[in-house]
């Protein structure tokens, strides 16, 4: 199996465990370090979390340019570049942590709901964060050099084997009585064994040399030109889901900061599994992007990819808005109560239903990378969503959580609007012909489904566990045998059956 498979392997397994470990672990650490102290680790970590947007994608530069210099047989350029790339990420640092400096002394004011040894904590946690940022920044650059190598299988399995610890060690060190402090220290510890361990491989099996023969100002130029749109894209995703706890740290309580992360948290982990399956698609997206595919071509196969997500989107967004409360008041509920656990139910099931239509629409992505026109989609979205934030700054003074996430993903949904428009203009994609045949049938028979689910609901008046399971199981039962006879066309119905056949015919065997 090639480096390529095995990577992408790898990459569904890290998907799976952040999820899955994630929503097992978040009920755990909020146990131990308490709604008011969570609040204040998980927005610290975003308000240092913005701070990495300083990296300007030099990452994905550096994988790009790597591969570049060596499918060219340049070993002088590469060991140039590298280095230079090196000298900019210490110039990086040291900004991070003038900054880091900076901001330092004015979080007492910034945190204007958190008394004085909240604020303490919340110092402490910061400094660390930005001892971590400043090192974590140019040791990213390490994993670069090793996907410019094409060697996908080292730092993708390290990645694994650190989450994995991690997971351990932080359970080990909560139940010993840690706290937010604690984590933090545990993340600085693994980040520096991952980049040490990351830089012997790159400097012991892969041979990489970095060397400066000539620092050119035109050459600056070129790796910041190539970076300048991953950077734009990462303003877009900072926007999406930390800008909320800027505004919300500045009049909130760290208990209200809890249930909005939570609820983030929560409803990011929606599109994950389906944003993977899409991304799959991207070589297919540029291969028809060099082949001048026509419009019509591009909408079958974006219609054909929709159509999947839709499938499994629904599903998740049918069982959370059937089951969704009842799940996160087991889940959280213990430590945020009735009302905090319900809160956190509707900002999730509103990123959920906001999600929906782009992440259905991940092919059209995909295209607009492989053709080069990815700028509209990042000026479109980055216009959006800071007026969605702005908006939301001023409802978050009312409803809190709710007010700011609503705005921010309506935000979301206008540029997701206009971006239709554009696919339909310039890129010649069929829109109305993607809806018409997406939702032909199967929206309809979904909408039956959880017609017939709702009623699991007055079966029972338990609220646990096993009552849950039950539910959810009957509704996934429901929902594929339906989906499958009713919803599918027969090219999807081959897609999941030819697997399970092809298994069953191995046990007979």
């Amino acid at each position: 199996m090639s480096q390529l498979k095995k990577g992408a392997i790898l990459n569904y397994t890290t998907i799976f465990l952040t999820n899955v470990v994630g929503i097992l672990m978040t009920p755990f650490i909020l146990n131990k370090l308490g709604k008011e102290e969570y609040g204040i680790y998980i927005t610290v970590g975003a308000l240092v979390g913005t701070i990495s947007l300083l990296d300007f994608g030099l990452n994905n530069t550096v994988t790009r340019f790597v591969a570049k210099y060596r499918a060219e047989k340049k070993q002088k350029e590469e060991e140039n570049f590298l280095a230079t790339t090196m000298l900019i990420y210490l110039v990086i640092s040291l900004i991070i942590t003038l900054i880091g400096i900076g901001f330092y002394g004015y979080l007492d004011n910034y945190f204007t709901k958190m008394d004085s040894d909240q604020i303490k904590i919340a110092q402490t946690i910061y400094v660390i964060f930005i001892f971590n940022l400043a090192v974590g920044l140019p040791g990213g650059a390490l994993t670069g050099i090793c996907y410019g190598y094409e060697t996908f299988v080292f730092p993708k399995s390290l990645n694994i084997a650190r989450y994995i610890m991690r997971s351990i060690t932080v359970v080990a060190i909560l139940s010993l009585g840690g706290k937010s402090i604690a984590l933090v220290i545990i993340d600085s510890i693994f980040n520096l064994l991952i980049i040490l361990t990351t830089a012997f491989y790159i400097f012991n099996n892969l041979k990489v040399k970095i060397k400066l023969h000539q620092l050119s100002l035109k050459f600056i130029k070129e790796i910041f030109s190539y970076s300048t749109w991953i950077f734009v894209f990462a303003l877009v995703a900072l926007f999406q889901w930390k800008a909320g706890h800027w505004v919300l740290g500045r009049i909130a309580l760290p208990s209200v900061l809890t249930i909005y992360g939570v609820g983030i948290a929560l409803g990011t982990y929606y599109g994950a599994f389906s944003s993977a399956i899409s991304s799959v698609f991207l070589p297919r997206a540029t291969k028809m992007a060099v082949n001048n595919a026509s419009g019509e071509e591009l909408t079958t196969m974006m219609i054909k990819i929709g159509r999947i997500s839709f499938i499994i989107l629904m599903y998740i967004l049918g069982a959370f808005i059937l089951f969704g409360n009842q799940f996160v008041y087991l889940w959280v509920g213990k430590e945020l109560g009735i009302e905090g656990s319900h809160e956190i139910w509707i900002i999730a099931l509103i990123i959920m239903i906001g999600l929906t239509i782009p992440l259905i629409q991940y092919f059209g992505t995909s295209v607009l990378e492989a053709q080069g026109r990815i700028a509209f989609k990042a000026i479109i979205y980055l216009i959006f969503l800071i007026i969605g934030t702005i908006i939301g700054a001023y409802f978050a003074k009312q409803y809190e959580g709710i007010g700011m996430v609503l705005c921010s993903v309506l935000g979301m949904v206008a540029a997701q609007f206009c971006l239709n428009f554009y696919y339909a203009k310039v890129v010649k994609i069929n829109i109305l012909r993607f809806f018409k045949e997406v939702f032909n049938k199967t929206f309809f028979v979904i909408i039956l489904i959880v017609t017939i689910s709702n009623s699991f609901n007055y079966i029972s008046s338990s609220y646990g566990w096993i009552n849950f399971l039950l539910k959810a199981v009957s509704y996934s039962l429901v929902y594929i045998v339906s989906i499958y006879y009713f919803g599918m066309i027969k090219s999807e119905k081959r897609l999941f059956s030819t697997p399970i056949e092809k298994i069953i015919n191995k046990l007979k065997k």
